[in-house]
């Protein structure tokens, strides 16, 4: 045992005076409880005298230093990871506060933007040029007057980039080479389209919401589909496009939507670009070709619509399609796309748009502002499931469409018979009811319902649906209870001018108006 006493002695020996060493030299001391030499130099010196239960414990021992070596290193090497750690966050943080530092001076610099262009959207007096454009930018690119003042595009590119992307997509387009089918009709359209969305999307409409819905094109250029969330509001647009080969582009109204450069974008006064939308580059898409093209404005309600689309209600209500015209920008620059003249776009002709509108405690009432000048169509229940063909796609040119549109109005005008039923029940609803049908209306109704009957309805259907949702619909804003024993009136004065048997949809609706008295 004496043998090993003494082997224990140098053994700790070797190891503690490592342990010296880190603290006089880490390096030294590192090396040296790594030095396997010296360790086997000292098993070489007293192996020889070892006996058996001596070597089990000297390769216990061994064992031992080993694990506490490599215990000892471990611990290095998990505090050098953890001081490497926490320099990268200690840089990282040093960055952060570096971003967020720019980041209040460009919030501080878009607030005067803002201010800038609401300046510039009120008509105010001369803007004053950029406070933050640098001597660089001053002397690269070409000068343009803009507002009165000297602005600047670097490198002389237009100031709108997505539109001039098309203006090059369609350099060499000859809308004279575009093949549509001019000889299909408007009931061919509404049972092809009724096919094609059941073979190739898997959706189900009744026959009546696709004659309604292609109806609504040659009376209005905003359609409103509304009801119960779940019933195919926005699909049904959208597969139209798919129908059409010429999708529909989808604008996802926000709660924050409170002016017109939601839809079209705006001047940023710092850039000395447009900030265009998906929707104004669709729009400018559309002025190249003869397609039919669709933008919807889905959820449209969640904000309030006669913020963000007012200024769109006025300008497509107008008679010439000449003065459908929206002003970008208040003068042209020479690098403007073609289509932009003098800063004036002239909204697109083959062009329609439907907003999809869920009536819940989230969304606002669609005024009658808005409604007066749509037509509005009820999607309260899912379709049911068909059998249908597999049908392929229609290439329809807008032409055609509008071309239609009209024919149908001179050979299904409404009635000398219908327009005098019509005078008398608008006499009547003055009389009982203080409202009256109005101009816009009657001229929908006309356009609306010869076109409803070249899709495969009826007069009297298409009757119907206008008195219900543009007339009979606005008695929801009067004092249902004053009204009660009026309705019952309306309903036998209905009956009388139009039969019993018709009129079911308008007389249904006032049978559920008296209900929630």
């Amino acid at each position: 045992m004496t043998a090993y006493v003494e082997f224990l002695y140098e053994i700790l020996k070797q190891f503690f005076g490592g342990f010296w060493k880190i603290i006089s030299g880490i390096f030294t001391g590192l090396f040296s409880l790594v030095d396997v030499p010296s360790y086997a130099a000292i098993v070489d010196t007293y192996h020889e005298e070892f006996n058996v239960f001596a070597w089990i414990l000297a390769i216990l021992t061994l064992l031992i230093v080993v694990a506490l070596v490599v215990a000892l290193l471990l611990l290095v090497a998990v505090f050098i990871k953890k001081r490497i750690d926490n320099r990268k966050k200690l840089a990282n943080s040093i960055a952060l506060l570096e971003e967020v530092g720019k980041l209040n001076s460009q919030v501080i610099r878009l607030t005067k933007e803002k201010d800038r262009i609401l300046a510039l959207k009120t008509g105010s007096a001369e803007i004053p040029s950029s406070p933050y454009a640098t001597s660089s930018d001053e002397g690269d690119g070409a000068e343009q007057k803009e507002g009165g003042s000297t602005s600047t595009v670097k490198g002389g590119e237009s100031r709108f980039y997505k539109l001039s992307q098309v203006d090059l997509q369609y350099k060499d387009y000859d809308r004279n080479s575009e093949l549509f089918d001019n000889e299909i009709t408007l009931e061919e359209i509404c049972e092809r389209f009724r096919n094609y969305a059941c073979s190739r999307m898997g959706l189900f409409y009744e026959i009546r919401v696709i004659r309604l819905f292609l109806a609504a094109f040659s009376s209005t250029r905003l359609i409103i589909l509304q009801g119960i969330s779940g019933t195919g509001k926005t699909s049904l647009p959208y597969a139209w496009g798919k129908f059409l080969e010429n999708d529909t582009q989808i604008a996802s109204v926000q709660p924050s939507w409170r002016d017109r450069s939601e839809l079209f974008g705006y001047f940023n006064e710092f850039t000395k670009r447009f900030s265009e939308t998906e929707v104004l580059k669709r729009m400018y898409e559309a002025t190249y070709t003869d397609k039919v093209y669709l933008t919807i404005l889905d959820e449209m309600n969640i904000a309030r619509v006669e913020y963000y689309f007012a200024e769109m209600l006025s300008i497509l209500e107008m008679p010439s399609r000449a003065e459908w015209i929206v002003d970008l920008v208040p003068s042209g620059w020479p690098s403007d796309p073609k289509h932009i003249v003098n800063g004036r776009f002239n909204l697109p002709e083959n062009m329609w748009y439907v907003g999809t509108a869920n009536n819940d405690d989230s969304t606002f009432a669609i005024s009658d502002k808005v409604y007066d000048r749509a037509i509005p169509i009820n999607i309260d229940s899912k379709g049911v499931k068909f059998e249908a063909p597999y049908t392929e796609n229609l290439s329809l040119s807008y032409k055609h469409l509008e071309n239609m549109f009209a024919q149908a109005k001179e050979k299904y005008r409404v009635g000398d018979e219908s327009l005098e039923k019509i005078t008398k029940l608008d006499d009547y609803v003055i009389e009982h009811f203080r409202l009256a049908f109005g101009n816009r209306i009657v001229k929908q109704l006309r356009d609306f319902v010869p076109v409803y009957v070249a899709c495969g309805g009826t007069e009297v259907d298409g009757l119907d649906y206008v008195l219900t949702n543009k007339i009979f619909r606005k008695f929801e804003g009067l004092n249902l209870a004053f009204i009660r024993d009026e309705i019952d009136g309306l309903i036998a004065y209905l009956s009388e001018l139009f039969g019993e048997e018709n009129m079911q949809e308008a007389k249904a609706y006032l049978r559920r108006l008296k209900k929630l008295v």
